[in-house]
């Protein structure tokens, strides 16, 4: 790719106001993501039916060419009640939208993310406690099907909406995995399929603002992974939404079970490859 910005990228470097209220050129790690951009390309977006991945998809309707929105039923507890804002969203963009099942996921792997797994833990989104959630190498798996449909589908590119507030707890979300996972893509299609990751230098709060400014309607997206009938407003990504919209001096739409004060955030600590999730129950 050119040094050259092409038009479709053109207002990409633009200026974010972070929660403090300073302003943040995000031209940089956009580079770091994308590498040089010369050109918009036909693209498919991972899209959950989650807040980043919504975001996601909304931001890559904006600057790219979304030729599907993909989304996966892999069996986790909350899989139907975010799958079908993955397809609204779609709808509303104008996007196909393809559903993919995993079931064998469910089936085979640990995590208490799974319908097969244990309760879900309540607390802090970087406790220890959260790793029982990760779903052993999910985003390799995703990522591996996502680039057979791009290339597939003529797209030169797959974006995911990955963030900085995934790095404390999924090795997958790690900008070192995505880097090799951009190589393997990249040299193991005819297409050299290209991994776009616009968020990957962002906090939960600063995608909100993102997705504020693209005009997304948050009430219409799920996070909560006990799948409840609303929001439990304890589990960790629960209480990483809600932190979200308080950081981003936003207001919150969801309705939750739950609204208590927020949980610590624990400690820092180094990431260690060597802490694994609880086994799943049998």
């Amino acid at each position: 790719m050119g040094d050259d910005q092409g038009a479709g990228h053109a207002d990409v470097r633009k200026t974010h106001l972070k929660p403090d209220g300073k302003e943040v050129l995000l031209g940089a790690f956009f580079s770091r993501a994308f590498g040089a951009v010369s050109r918009v390309m036909n693209v498919v977006v991972l899209c959950s039916g989650g807040m980043d991945s919504v975001t996601a998809l909304h931001w890559a309707r904006r600057h790219e060419t979304v030729v599907a929105a993909l989304s996966f039923d892999y069996g986790a507890k909350h899989n139907h009640r975010e799958l079908p804002f993955a397809a609204e969203h779609a709808r509303l963009l104008g996007v196909p939208h393809q559903v993919i099942a995993l079931d064998f996921v469910n089936r085979l792997f640990a995590s208490s993310l799974l319908q097969s797994g244990g309760a879900i833990p309540e607390g802090h989104y970087e406790a220890a406690t959260m790793k029982q959630t990760v779903v052993p190498f999910r985003n390799a798996i995703m990522l591996s099907v996502a680039t057979g449909l791009a290339e597939s589908r003529g797209a030169k590119g797959l974006v995911i909406a990955a963030h900085s507030g995934d790095h404390a707890i999924y090795p997958d979300c790690r900008e070192e995995f995505m880097r090799a996972m951009a190589d393997a893509m990249r040299l193991g299609t005819y297409a050299g399929v290209e991994l776009l990751r616009p968020f990957i230098a962002m906090n939960k709060a600063q995608i909100a603002i993102e997705g504020a400014q693209l005009g997304i309607d948050f009430a219409r997206t799920w996070s909560c992974y006990q799948g409840g009938e609303i929001h439990c407003g304890r589990c960790g990504t629960c209480v990483e939404r809600r932190e979200a919209f308080i950081v981003a001096g936003l207001p919150d739409p969801t309705a939750y079970a739950w609204t208590g004060p927020l949980p610590p955030k624990p400690p820092h600590r180094k990431n260690s490859k060597s802490q694994t999730p609880n086994p799943k129950e049998t």
